[in-house]
């Protein structure tokens, strides 16, 4: 019977279909907002610096993390170290390298690297508290 091979793929987008129902909305875009803070970085291997990435600031657990977003869609977290010594990666399987460029903290993480401007701790910690 051929009818079975001809529904199967009505049946899939059926049960996508379904899957998608109780989805939460998506997040509003970072860079959308007037006030977006954009920080040059260089996303993949050999790519040049650009001021590409919004950053946004959130609370993840009672932690201070920063989400860069990047131009094509993806997007990286990074927690404020405590201690002074910038940031670290949040999630994800690659370790963040932390160096200072000038007045910059340059972060690299995997192929991507970004320009963070170096800031005392003090004052890193209350621009996430107040949202700025």
């Amino acid at each position: 019977m051929r009818t079975s091979s001809a529904a199967a793929p009505l049946f899939f987008v059926a049960l996508l279909a379904a899957c998608g129902g109780d989805a939460p909305a998506p997040a509003p875009d970072p860079a959308a907002r007037d006030d977006a803070e954009v920080v040059p970085c260089a996303i993949g291997a050999g790519s040049e610096f650009a001021a590409d990435c919004p950053v946004e600031r959130i609370a993840i657990d009672g932690e201070d993390v920063l989400v860069v977003h990047h131009p094509g869609g993806g997007f990286r977290r990074f927690a404020l170290a405590s201690d002074g010594s910038g940031m670290t990666a949040f999630d994800g399987a690659d370790e963040a390298r932390r160096s200072l460029d000038g007045d910059y903290l340059l972060v690299e993480i995997g192929t991507d690297r970004y320009r963070f401007p170096a800031r005392p701790l003090g004052r890193v910690l209350e621009d996430a508290d107040d949202g700025s």
